[in-house]
């Protein structure tokens, strides 16, 4: 008789109900396991398979569970979950300039930065987000923060072009940002995307450099762009020229940009966009509470343009919830074109994982669980009596389950929630008590 085959190592066998690879497309399996070693998805298949093939050091049953990719946050302000609920029911450019604007000025600091980080990474990996792009200041401290928690980051080298705490000018703030990224060159957890804010709040020149930086650094740019409508009058008074006209012009519109909102695009230029290679982010809740307006997503999408959700800051949110954004996003896009099968449930997930990943330029390493990707992993119950009767689990996880059902998230492959309990990297740091320190601080700056 041969010799049986010795079974390889593996660190983790996690066998769910339903698996959502997101790759194939369209598909939902049962009776399949995942293999991690590492920090990476080493094998997918069928359960009896794997378990002939591998002996892992930890089997994890989620036999009322589906298991998908981590969930990516495609557009964030993360340290601004200390200004939760400060600005609300005013309109972007008021809520900006007067509630806003003047509490970061008296208020941002690297302490401020990376204690909001801090809470808002715990929120998010609670959540099942296991990614986030964040467009703040002081990159240095919000790295700190995400990689105590052990959460991937994609942190924004910020430009704006009026004097902050962080800088004095968008030079001084690329100059701080382009250090923390080389500082930060060997952090798997922590890349880098260079962030000017706005077009109106953004000039030729720092739009020039920006550009050429790109281009030499091999770097996305994320940008807001037609979040309210005043932006292309405002645009074209002042420079003659619409937002994507200037950004056309300075080279930026093409591959590698992300625009940010896009509420207020054209059908020319959706197909500009789309002609160019550009991504954009859809950030339902903000825009719906800033009265910004319904973006377009089902035209983007036929357009070809890649496309990732995104939850804004909590000031404008106030939720950093990825199944919020998930349900609004479909609902917004059914009520906004009339037609109830726009956006179904299984195109929603994509945007919220594979989508994602690919307006990132991510596709590579996130957003679907195929052997050689980054092992980020999140398992949402469907046992609670409000999930059930389950008939469809993608129907599910859009309109039925909530954060509240994300029972266990593993970041590359390790496991940072457990049995729906934050596993935190700093002694169980008490971030509550650390938010309520910052309500006390803010609460003096709102009076």
């Amino acid at each position: 008789m041969p010799e049986p085959t010795a079974l390889q190592s593996a660190d983790t066998l996690i066998l769910p109900r339903w698996l959502l690879p997101m790759e194939p497309a369209g598909a939902l399996l049962t009776g399949h396991a995942v293999a991690v070693r590492g920090d990476t998805i080493l094998d997918v298949g069928p359960a009896d398979e794997l378990e002939r093939r591998w002996r892992p050091r930890e089997r994890v049953e989620l036999p009322e569970h589906v298991l998908l990719p981590g969930l990516i946050n495609a557009h964030t302000h993360a340290a601004m979950t200390l200004l939760r609920g400060v600005g609300d029911d005013l309109p972007l450019r008021r809520w900006l300039e007067e509630a806003i604007w003047p509490r970061e000025a008296a208020l941002m600091s690297e302490e401020f930065v990376h204690d909001g980080t801090l809470i808002a990474a715990a929120e998010m990996l609670r959540g099942g987000i296991t990614t986030a792009v964040d467009m703040y200041f002081y990159p240095e401290a919000a790295a700190r923060a995400f990689t105590a928690l052990g959460m991937r980051a994609v942190l924004g080298i910020t430009a704006i072009d009026f004097p902050t705490p962080y800088a004095a000018d968008a030079d001084e703030a690329l100059a701080k940002g382009l250090a923390v990224r080389d500082a930060w060159r060997e952090e798997p957890l922590v890349s880098f995307v260079l962030a000017p804010h706005a077009p109106y709040s953004v000039s030729d020149e720092t739009l020039e450099r920006i550009a050429t930086l790109a281009a030499q650094l091999d770097l996305p740019v994320q940008i807001h762009l037609l979040e309210a409508a005043q932006e292309r009058e405002e645009s074209l008074a002042r420079h003659g020229e619409t937002p994507l006209q200037r950004l056309d012009r300075m080279g930026l519109l093409g591959q590698g940009l992300i625009g940010v909102h896009a509420v207020h695009l054209t059908e020319s230029e959706i197909a500009l966009l789309a002609e160019r290679g550009a991504a954009l982010v859809h950030c339902p809740t903000s825009n719906m509470k800033l009265a910004s307006g319904i973006a377009a997503v089902p035209r983007w999408l036929e357009a070809g343009i890649p496309v990732g959700l995104g939850t804004d800051g909590a000031a404008s949110n106030n939720r950093l919830d990825l199944f919020q954004e998930m349900r609004h996003a479909a609902l917004l896009a059914k009520v906004g074109q009339g037609r109830a099968d726009v956006l179904p449930a299984m195109q929603i997930l994509e945007l919220a994982t594979i989508d994602a990943a690919r307006a990132l330029g991510l596709e590579h390493r996130l957003g679907s669980i195929r052997p050689g990707k980054a092992a980020d992993l999140v398992a949402v119950a469907l046992d609670a009596v409000e999930t059930q009767p389950c008939y469809d689990p993608c129907s599910h996880l859009v309109f039925v389950a909530g954060r509240e059902h994300v029972s266990d998230v593993w970041v590359a492959g390790r496991r940072r929630v457990s049995g729906k309990i934050l596993l935190l990297q700093e002694n169980n740091r008490p971030l509550s008590a650390l938010a309520q320190n910052w309500r006390q601080r803010i609460q003096l700056q709102i009076r």
